[in-house]
């Protein structure tokens, strides 16, 4: 999938409000009640990255959990990043 022109990257961003531009990243800090329930949603988003063959970089502390997306083997941000921020979206309660 290719890299993603600035114009595009904002277009983008537009459907996945809650994500933020890093540089070459996208990133998102989801909150939870405790760290069971953070733990659940990085196994949720584990098994949606299998499924997408694209992996996040995932940071947890202890209630929160920080997703950021990239496509390293494009040098950027591509469509696969912004398609894996939908699904793990609706993820959250």
């Amino acid at each position: 999938m290719a890299k993603l022109t600035p114009n595009q990257i904002q277009t983008a961003l537009a459907a996945v409000p809650a994500w933020s531009l890093r540089g070459q990243v996208i990133a998102r800090t989801f909150a939870f009640q405790d760290f069971p329930a953070a733990i659940r949603f990085v196994n949720a988003v584990a098994e949606l990255a299998e499924q997408a063959g694209h992996h996040p970089d995932i940071d947890i502390r202890w209630n929160k959990v920080t997703l950021t997306l990239s496509t390293h083997d494009q040098g950027g941000l591509t469509g696969k990043d912004f398609d894996l921020a939908r699904r793990c979206d609706h993820l959250t309660p």
